[in-house]
């Protein structure tokens, strides 16, 4: 098992990605509203240090995500990466998201 993380910017794909996930069979995802840490230093104090997170973090435009969890088998997380890339497009292009997962080794909850 896996759990798939999706941080995306464009929140208007979300509606989209999750009807080709459900088509596909994913289901039982959960969707927070998130925001990029560009945005939380933009209202911090002007100390050095923020200065130059700024800098680093200058491509986030600060602007509001959606982060999306799955718990997946592994054939599900390939279906849902494809889908995901299908949808989103190339996530290395900035301020797009970020796709990830993690091994998952114990779950309770899924109705299984």
């Amino acid at each position: 098992m896996h759990m798939l993380v999706l941080v995306i910017k464009n929140v208007e794909l979300v509606d989209e990605l999750v009807r080709e996930l459900v088509e596909a069979g994913l289901q039982g995802g959960t969707i927070l509203d998130s925001t990029g840490m560009a945005g939380v230093i933009e209202g911090m104090d002007d100390a050095p240090v923020f200065d130059m997170l700024r800098h680093v973090l200058e491509e986030d435009d600060g602007e509001d995500s959606k982060t999306m969890f799955f718990v997946v088998d592994d054939e599900e997380l390939q279906k849902a990466k494809t889908i995901i890339r299908k949808v989103a497009g190339d996530l290395n292009q900035p301020n797009t998201g970020i796709m990830f997962s993690l091994p998952v080794e114990f779950v309770e909850g899924l109705g299984e």
